[in-house]
């Protein structure tokens, strides 16, 4: 317990005294998340943030882990790399989306050949128990990299992903404390610390933003603690055994699973990249409806503790059950979000010769230069 608490006071010290000196570094060099028709935010803000929760999780578990009790952190940590670098160069200079699923397929690949990591029980879900080496394979390659672009796609507005994080690493950091798992709980609460320190300079309004540095970094560290969580809950000799592991872990990362299930949906079905930028992710649907960045977080967060709360009190039922009701709750919350939805006016451009032979009683507003607006 001693190295937990140990684990979670430096990663929040390292990543409090890194960024308030990344934020200076940022704005000497120009290092900004430029705001454009897409993104929420109205003035440049340094995305990098990334850095300091790196900082702060690297440090703490380098310096306490139990590397001898547990070799495959260290493979762990690789990955961890491969995924800072990558994102480190999507913030300052972007990269296509094919190069950004290769490194994360190489980092996939670290935790998966050489930590050992893979999910070979679905428990029941679907009727489904052990399943094929292959399948398998293939099956835990697609769910670390959903979950690392969950992460990366839910990072929308202030606090969010970052809340959502801090959230599901404390949840698996209690639960691998409760079962004696000290490593584990070391490599989740060293997360937590750094996350905790970035949401003190992160929730509205934010002086500084994750990018993709940290927000891979979160999806990846969360992919590693849900496979662990669904092999270790699953077995019936564990201390706390979880008969519905896979519905439990997927409980606890449900808000940005199934908005990047939905959205990467919604993306193919029109034909489109599962990777191309849109404004169909649920903080969008919130924004739509007025709400500010620090209440999505909060209304986000709080389904999402509720989602897990359920989990936890049906934790021995059924998995297929208990799956099907996480998807109703979340569906049943985007459906009234969609019905709810304000219609905004629409604004077309015309030439002013157009205005007059037009016999629409729609108002007309006639646009004039300004320096100033088109500056901005």
């Amino acid at each position: 317990m001693f190295d937990v608490i140990l684990a979670l006071t430096i990663s929040f010290a390292v990543s409090f005294l890194a960024i308030p000196v990344i934020i200076r570094v940022a704005a000497l060099k120009k290092l900004y998340d430029l705001p454009d028709e897409r993104k929420v935010h109205q003035a440049p803000i340094p995305a990098l943030g990334g850095l300091g929760i790196f900082a702060g999780f690297c440090f703490a578990a380098l310096l306490i882990a139990n590397f001898q009790q547990s070799r495959d952190i260290q493979y762990f940590l690789a990955a961890s790399v491969v995924i800072f670098y990558l994102g480190l160069k999507d913030d300052i200079i972007v990269i296509s989306p094919i190069k950004k699923f290769i490194g994360q397929v190489l980092a996939a690949f670290i935790i998966i050949y050489y930590g050992n990591l893979q999910i070979n029980s679905m428990h029941g879900f679907l009727g489904i128990y052990e399943l094929p080496e292959t399948f398998s394979l293939l099956f835990t390659y697609l769910t670390v990299i959903v979950i690392i672009n969950s992460f990366n796609l839910i990072d929308g507005i202030d606090g969010l992903a970052g809340s959502l994080g801090l959230l599901s690493t404390s949840v698996f950091g209690i639960y691998f404390v409760s079962i004696g798992n000290t490593t584990d709980a070391v490599l989740a609460f060293s997360l937590a610390g750094a996350i905790l320190a970035f949401l003190i300079f992160n929730f509205q309004p934010a002086r500084i933003f994750m990018g993709d540095t940290g927000s891979l970094l979160l999806g990846l560290i969360n992919a590693i603690l849900v496979i662990k969580f669904i092999n270790v809950a699953g077995h019936p000799g564990v201390s706390f055994p979880i008969s519905a592991a896979p519905a439990v872990g997927f409980g606890i990362l449900m808000v940005p699973l199934l908005d990047t299930l939905r959205v990467f949906a919604i993306r193919m079905f029109q034909r489109r990249s599962p990777f191309s930028p849109d404004r169909n992710h649920i903080h969008h649907l919130f924004l739509d409806h007025g709400f500010s960045h620090r209440t999505i977080a909060i209304l986000l967060l709080t389904l999402n503790a509720i989602a897990i709360a359920i989990c936890f009190m049906m934790r021995n039922s059924g998995c297929t059950w208990l799956m099907g009701l996480l998807f109703g709750i979340f569906y049943a919350v985007i459906g009234v979000m969609y019905y709810n939805r304000r219609r905004r006016p629409r604004l077309f451009v015309t030439p002013v010769d157009q205005v007059a032979k037009t016999k629409s009683t729609t108002k007309f507003v006639p646009l004039t230069e300004d320096s100033v607006l088109q500056q901005k």
